[in-house]
């Protein structure tokens, strides 16, 4: 691949992967809005869908990290399904007996050990929340999806990618995730009614805050190593805004969705700072977070850009329950 081409990758309008299916998982936490949304008394039914579409996305980030330190097993005693996570297949022992991915650096390893605590927690929070109405949870994909991803996000330059092949690729896998959290949270904090000392608005800044950490944490790793050739010739900062902008794609007709520096020309962080190439704050040109739709979040978990899929992705069965509700929303 020439230089020209690499820039090109890195700097394209997002709008252009609109044709290819891609990258984006879902680590989204909508999930994390679920212990606030889910109490909501003037929409028990509604609220129950929000919490359990939440769950589901636990499902799926928990999945990820607990592998990546050999904890997967932990999944299965929350109430999820280990047995239902489907692997690389070089990975699936690494992935239960403690290991984990081999040569994390041990500051990667204590942050991503304190994540998969942090999204177990989750899972464990919001089935204890919804009880018997809990979903069970589905087939979660954290092979094939991600190989599918990373060719459709480098235009088939990378093939094969596996977040758990080593530290560098870890880290662009759990970017896929986080940030999608964020929005998706705060997308959904426009449903929240109970503003009382304590209660539900309250609560869910707390978790917005724990998913925001993550995400500038991750993004912080990732920044450091910006110029370090990743796979297919590309940089990480280059294959960082790749997955940005596919993911902007997926998800929609917006494009708010950004990399990891701000010398993208169109990103709101290049109004907010044309001479300082850091980008770890995800937001628009006033530094605000934006938000996602449970629509939007869906198109990314399932790696659709017509907006209409119910199932594919990081999901190939679908998701547990019927979301048709706020879907629509």
């Amino acid at each position: 691949m020439s230089n020209d081409s690499k820039t090109d990758l890195a700097k394209n309008p997002r709008r252009q992967f609109l044709g290819q299916m891609g990258l984006m998982g879902a680590g989204a936490v909508l999930a994390s809005c679920a212990p606030v949304i889910a109490q909501q008394p003037s929409k028990p039914d509604l609220d129950a869908t929000i919490f359990n579409f939440a769950l589901n996305l636990e499902y799926l980030e928990a999945a990820f990290y607990l592998a990546a330190v050999g904890r997967l097993g932990e999944l299965t005693t929350a109430g999820g399904d280990a047995s239902k996570v489907i692997l690389p297949a070089s990975f699936t022992a690494a992935a239960s007996n403690g290991t984990g991915i081999s040569g994390l650096s041990p500051e990667v390893r204590a942050y991503a050990q304190e994540i998969a605590t942090d999204e177990l927690n989750h899972v464990k929070v919001i089935r204890a929340v919804l009880g018997a109405n809990a979903v069970a949870q589905p087939r979660i994909d954290l092979g094939p999806a991600f190989q599918a991803a990373g060719s459709a996000a480098s235009s088939g330059a990378i093939t094969g990618f596996d977040p758990f092949a080593n530290e560098l690729f870890f880290l662009h896998g759990a970017f896929i995730f986080e940030d999608v959290g964020v929005s998706a949270y705060k997308g959904a904090a426009r449903l929240l009614v109970d503003d009382k000392a304590g209660g539900n608005l309250e609560n869910a800044a707390g978790i917005l805050a724990v998913e925001a950490y993550h995400s500038g944490s991750i993004r912080t790793l990732l920044y450091q190593r910006r110029t370090q050739q990743a796979a297919a010739g590309l940089t990480v900062e280059q294959v960082v805004q790749a997955i940005s902008n596919l993911r902007d794609a997926v998800d929609g007709t917006s494009d708010v969705d950004q990399g990891i520096t701000s010398n993208v020309e169109g990103n709101p962080a290049y109004v907010r700072s044309q001479t300082n190439a850091a980008n770890i704050v995800l937001a628009d040109g006033n530094s605000i977070a934006f938000s996602r739709t449970p629509r939007q979040v869906a198109n990314i978990v399932f790696l659709d850009n017509t907006g209409q899929k119910t199932m594919g992705g990081f999901f190939p069965e679908g998701l547990s329950g019927n979301f048709s509700a706020i879907l629509a929303l």
